[in-house]
């Protein structure tokens, strides 16, 4: 007992303690100003609603009229598809490069390796231009597919998936092959189900990158029938600015992270436990 109480009094941990706390707090900031704005009637004044202390009577006006301002649900599905389908042919791509480099030998193989993840060193902007003639020329244009295909390869999830594979002991692939298993069993009877919490921390990473991409999407797509949250929040907030109406921005901007803060809520353990596995902190 006096152990315990000694080392609860350290005043280093009590300092690191601390510092993180004030970090989070900072942190979080943002995101307690989005909540409480959210509920905050709109006949409060500009200081006011500024303020993080929740001083008023909470309501709904704001969401309402958010939803009525801007075609959410058609919003919601475009998001949703442009994240699950990219992400459906990241984990074909990623899985069968990161087994190449993992497992397979051939010439050059590490010097491919490392060329490969020079793509990491790229900033994204860069490859817009010569991304958006590609897509036209391939007349995807305006079109949700446009918006997938730069992102149906990943450079990451490729260095995290070879890792993943070398981190699985060898053995279980030679009681595999001794019992007669092609290639395609051994990756996906055999690596793909014990690499799994690799494969839930790189889709985590995709979905949220994708659900918060906003650059491309904005390049690609034209048409209003295809937009995608983030285009739609950006129209939505630059039409509520001219009337000051922060609360109805905050419900805004509320209605797109919130799928993702109650995912997050949900699964926390278990995006814990595939980031610890992979190695991703």
């Amino acid at each position: 007992m006096a152990g315990a109480g000694t080392k609860g009094a350290n005043p280093a941990a009590m300092l690191v303690i601390a510092t993180l706390s004030a970090v989070v707090l900072i942190w979080l900031t943002p995101l307690i100003w989005m909540a409480i704005a959210s509920f905050r009637p709109q006949n409060f004044g500009g200081l006011d609603m500024a303020s993080l202390w929740p001083d008023f009577s909470p309501t709904w006006a704001n969401f309402a009229e958010a939803l009525d301002s801007a075609e959410f649900p058609l919003l919601y599905l475009n998001t949703v598809i442009v994240c699950a389908g990219t992400l459906g042919v990241q984990l074909v791509t990623v899985t069968l490069a990161g087994y190449a480099f993992a497992r397979l030998r051939f010439p050059g193989k590490d010097l491919m390796f490392y060329a490969f993840l020079l793509q990491l060193m790229l900033v994204p902007p860069i490859l817009i231009v010569p991304n958006l003639v590609t897509i036209t020329r391939l007349g995807l244009y305006d079109s949700l597919l446009g918006a997938m295909v730069p992102y149906f390869a990943s450079a990451f999830g490729v260095f995290l998936m070879r890792q993943t594979f070398k981190t699985i002991p060898r053995d279980f692939e030679e009681a595999a092959i001794v019992d007669g298993a092609t290639w395609w069993q051994l990756v996906w009877r055999v690596l793909v189900p014990l690499a799994r919490p690799g494969m839930i921390a790189f889709a985590i990473v995709s979905v949220v990158s994708h659900w918060n991409e906003f650059l491309w999407p904005l390049m690609v797509i034209s048409s209003p029938d295809n937009h995608t949250l983030t285009i739609g929040l950006a129209s939505f907030t630059m039409g509520a600015e001219s009337a000051s109406q922060w609360g109805v921005m905050a419900a805004g901007t509320f209605l797109v992270v919130a799928p993702l803060l109650a995912a997050f809520a949900l699964f926390q353990r278990q995006f814990v436990n595939s980031f610890l596995f992979s190695g991703v902190k």
